[in-house]
């Protein structure tokens, strides 16, 4: 059966993705415990090394749309690939601080190059029609990534957590092969230069951008604290679990184009910032209940991965032209939410616990999905309309 370009680019694009999100950028939180203890290394350099992983990340970003310009939207994603085999290999055979922090760099930078380009493939290469289908199936793509690291993680307390690192190594060189062998290659992307041309496209992705900022400070939160909670009062097991669960659940968010098209994208990101709240809330209020932990994992996975589907979608809609530009200025926006908020967090939790922390997340996500939705019904959403 011969599969629609849409469906190649969709299935490359998951492959890449999903080792790039899905595993690579989570693996150093997975694995941390054990890495302190055997490089024995401090708190100080562990949260230093966490936080250039997010300058690595921010980096690949910002560096994605001038290589596409000049070399086509592919060839960053091939950088990405190339950056996570190279960083995971890295982190595999480190024995100091500093190659441990080179390596964890290089594979938290990979998701920065390989995201937003495929927006820019979709959008030039993909039927409108099959456009949401395909940007979807890419993004969901990290749920695959985080079942195949819960399942790295359980085969890791058996044996060592460089077998980790080893195993995300292998599958980011096999990515990249895949995404060379099914991913069009593309022409230079116009960026058009001036004032005028940012401004626009900054006044075209207002609405989506504030979703992104409060969406991603409210994810990293839950990943930032969810295993710390699990661990507190289950067994070693359960965070493996609750990784593979957010993965499998997740991967509703396949269906994403499809309901964005019936319900329209601000309805649906609304949706998702009201499900990830549930999901907090039932983690604060009730992370020793092993039943209430496996229902916030499930809720989390749906509304995780169908909030970053429904992103790329959205801005797709908006600025067709230049999709990779505006999903490339949302991302660099949650980045840099997601660079805050831990760092809030990690001031307030000893005044209020962090119960009482996660609780306050989930409204704020609940806060933002309840405007966001009545910004939708008041008309405001209607721009997306237009890229249909």
């Amino acid at each position: 059966m011969t599969l629609s370009t849409g469906n190649r680019i969709g299935l490359a694009g998951a492959a890449v993705v999903g080792v790039a999100f899905g595993m690579a950028r989570y693996a150093y939180g997975l694995t941390l415990p054990d890495i302190r203890q055997a490089l024995e290394l401090s708190e100080l350099v562990l949260g230093l090394v966490a936080s250039a992983t997010f300058a690595g990340y921010l980096a690949g970003l910002v560096l994605a749309g001038p290589l596409a310009a000049r070399r086509g939207s592919r060839a960053p994603t091939t950088v990405g690939g190339v950056c996570g085999a190279a960083g995971a290999v890295t982190v595999t055979f480190a024995q100091h601080p500093w190659l441990l922090a080179v390596g964890a760099v290089l594979a938290g930078s990979a998701g920065g190059w390989v995201w937003a380009p495929y927006s820019d493939i979709v959008t030039r290469t993909v039927s409108p029609r099959q456009r949401p289908r395909a940007l979807a199936i890419i993004t969901t793509g990290t749920s695959g990534g985080l079942v195949v690291l819960g399942g790295l993680a359980a085969l890791a307390a058996l044996g060592s957590w460089r077998l980790v690192w080893g195993c995300i190594a292998l599958a980011a060189a096999a990515a990249a092969v895949v995404n060379l062998r099914l991913t069009p290659r593309t022409g230079p992307v116009p960026r058009p230069d001036g004032r005028q041309g940012a401004s626009s496209l900054a006044r075209a992705l207002r609405v989506p951008a504030a979703y992104s900022a409060v969406y991603f400070a409210v994810i990293i939160i839950y990943f930032t604290y969810a295993a710390d909670v699990v661990s507190r009062d289950l067994p070693a097991a359960a965070v493996p679990a609750l990784y593979a669960a957010i993965g499998v659940t997740g991967m509703v968010g396949v269906a994403t184009g499809a309901v964005a098209r019936r319900l329209g994208s601000p309805r649906v990101a609304a949706l998702c910032l009201v499900t990830v709240a549930a999901a907090l809330a039932l983690l604060g209020l009730a992370g020793d209940s092993p039943a209430a932990t496996a229902v916030s994992a499930c809720v989390f996975g749906a509304g995780y991965m169908t909030g970053s589907a429904v992103l790329a979608v959205w801005t797709a809609e908006l600025v067709p032209d230049r999709a990779s530009a505006a999903f490339t200025g949302c991302l660099v926006v949650g980045a840099v939410s997601s660079v805050a908020a831990p760092a809030l967090a990690g001031a307030v939790i000893p005044g209020l616990g962090l119960g009482t922390l996660l609780a306050l997340t989930a409204a704020v996500s609940l806060l933002g999905g309840l405007v966001l939705m009545l910004h939708g019904a008041s008309g405001g959403g209607a721009a997306a309309e237009t890229g249909r």
